[in-house]
């Protein structure tokens, strides 16, 4: 079901940026307007990344394999720093044309370029909302970068909107200043683009270093591992995303009068419940050292 709803996610804001391309660089060709023709191209690099996290999404959902005995999460953690890339990209050729623009005499604004940038605005928006609640919901990095890739496209439309707005507004009250709103309007967008790349490589490259997860999670897991009686001390206690899924690695001391069987149990225990509290831990390895009424020291091997 969530694999689905995923999927159907991605085809749709594929399906809507090939369209919202079509649209933005035909009327901005047509009508001259430089915002929505760097916004088209920016669209057309949100085609190839959005085929990008569609396919990472694909390779993550396959299981282990003898290869990749972990699984394959993090491709879509890789195709996301990919579309990072692309948007960076984007901004930087969307600011180098409104700044190209700005030093050539403004052109004429029009009503269907600017009605053109609230319908993107709209359907952007309505997108973002649309991919980012399902991307949190099944835990999907790749949708995720999707949902900032729509909300990229928000800002842009904004800025798209506003300008191709005052520089219509300059033209019928004869304000000539307004006409270079709509460059101005492509070197803001650009920054907050760049900005929103950034953020979201920089996420995507903690993960692919395989940075721990934060303090509070480690908390909750040593919690619910000290609630297991026969716990005496944890030793060592890891985690760390491995795309839409994480993973997690205790040594525990335990008496080193147990069976083997008792320990196992013991795992057992230890990783359903962890599971049970946690839907988005996928693998919990656990290493029993032994412990000793007489001694402070575990083996720790």
């Amino acid at each position: 079901m969530n694999k689905t709803a995923s999927m159907l996610a991605i085809w749709i804001s594929l399906a809507s940026n090939i369209v919202l391309t079509a649209i933005k660089i035909i009327v901005g060709l047509n009508f001259k307007s430089q915002v929505l023709i760097a916004d088209g191209i920016h669209n057309a690099g949100d085609v190839i990344a959005t085929a990008t996290a569609y396919s990472s999404m694909r390779v993550s959902s396959k299981p282990a394999d003898v290869d990749h005995p972990y699984g394959h999460g993090k491709a879509e953690v890789l195709g996301a720093f990919i579309v990072a890339i692309i948007l960076g990209g984007a901004a930087i050729y969307m600011g180098y044309h409104s700044i190209h623009a700005l030093l050539e005499p403004a052109g004429e604004a029009h009503m269907i370029a600017f009605i053109a940038a609230i319908i993107s605005l709209v359907w952007k928006q309505i997108l973002y909302v649309y991919t980012k609640r399902i991307g949190h919901r099944v835990n999907s990095k790749g949708l995720i970068a999707t949902a900032y890739d729509h909300l990229a496209d928000v800002y842009a439309s904004i800025a798209a909107s506003v300008g191709i707005g005052l520089a219509l507004i300059g033209d019928h009250y004869g304000y000539s200043i307004l006409a270079y709103g709509d460059p101005v309007a492509g070197i803001i967008v650009s920054f907050l683009v760049l900005k929103l790349a950034y953020e979201m490589g920089s996420e995507s490259f903690d993960i692919l270093m395989e940075r721990s997860v934060s303090t509070a999670y480690i908390e909750q897991y040593a919690a619910l591992i000290r609630s297991v009686p026969e716990v005496k001390r944890i030793d060592r206690l890891r985690a760390r995303e491995h795309g839409h899924y994480i993973l997690v690695d205790a040594r525990l001391a335990v008496s080193g009068k147990l069976t083997i069987q008792e320990g196992h149990d013991i795992s057992r225990l230890i990783k359903k419940k962890i599971k049970e509290e946690h839907s988005d831990v996928d693998e919990v390895l656990v290493h029993l050292n032994p412990w000793y009424e007489e001694s402070t020291k575990s083996d720790g091997s």
